[in-house]
């Protein structure tokens, strides 16, 4: 499989639709969207219920196909791929954060963690599995629990851990699925300014969210409304998640005091 130079877009959609039937009826989800998405470039995928943004997500995480359009990832005609291939183009080249964070329950933070890295071996030994698993963890302020299970961590945690597995196969495109949903507003501008840091480090970040002021804290917005993008703007004074955090925390503190 080709790819693209560091030039070109990572993420290219050419009058792609989606169209399912349900019954007798046919559901036009994603009526020809045209988009490009740059390496490093963090994207909010906005939009009411119904408006379209999760299967169009679910196309750029090569999870459903197009009824119509082309998606070239990183170079990759994704319509061309047989069910094995795109396995592998999602293992080697995304990462996925959703909102219900997707842990394992019985298993530590850990073993989370290296479950993405399973068909890589014998390619990266169970000990390098292991090593980038902790490296992970480290990244997201984690690693003193990595033993943990989920059920012994809060739900911020427990969205960090899913960000770590996330990372672990070193992923161009990280896709997030209203990852702040299950969360509280101190909670979710943490998780922001960690999905910040990753971009600042050159990750490329898609997000699908429903709430403004999450979508604030992204470089780009892309709003969707009836399956179609209907607006496309790059954010200049987006919200900066450490600030808010002080704030919040500021703001709590003279509650207290009060």
């Amino acid at each position: 499989m080709s790819t693209q130079t560091s030039n070109s877009p990572l993420v290219q959609l050419r009058s792609v639709t989606k169209t399912y039937t349900m019954g007798e009826v046919e559901v036009r989800a994603v009526r020809g969207v045209t988009l490009n998405i740059d390496r490093g470039e963090f994207v909010a995928i906005m939009g009411a219920s119904g408006s379209g943004k999760s299967t169009l997500m679910n196309i750029l995480g090569c999870l459903d196909r197009p009824t119509s359009g082309t998606y070239t990832l990183d170079g990759v005609a994704v319509a061309d791929l047989s069910r094995k291939e795109l396995a592998k183009l999602r293992n080697n080249k995304l990462g996925f954060v959703f909102q219900n964070f997707s842990l394992l329950a019985r298993t530590s933070a850990l073993e989370n963690v290296e479950l993405p890295m399973f068909y890589s071996y014998p390619l990266v030994s169970l000990r390098a599995q292991r090593q980038r698993a902790m490296q992970a963890l480290d990244k997201v302020g984690l690693g003193d629990r990595y033993r943990y299970h989920s059920s012994q961590l809060s739900g911020g945690q427990q969205q960090r851990i899913a960000i770590a597995r996330a990372l672990v196969n070193r992923p161009q495109l990280v896709l997030a699925d209203e990852p702040t949903g299950n969360l509280d507003t101190r909670t979710s501008a943490e998780v922001m300014g960690l999905f910040q840091e990753l971009n600042e480090s050159g990750i490329t970040v898609i997000m699908v969210t429903h709430e403004l002021d999450i979508a604030a804290y992204c470089k780009r917005q892309v709003v969707m409304r009836d399956g179609s993008v209907v607006s496309d703007t790059q954010k200049e004074n987006r919200r900066i998640a450490i600030q808010e955090v002080d704030r919040l925390d500021h703001e709590k503190q003279k509650a207290k005091l009060a």
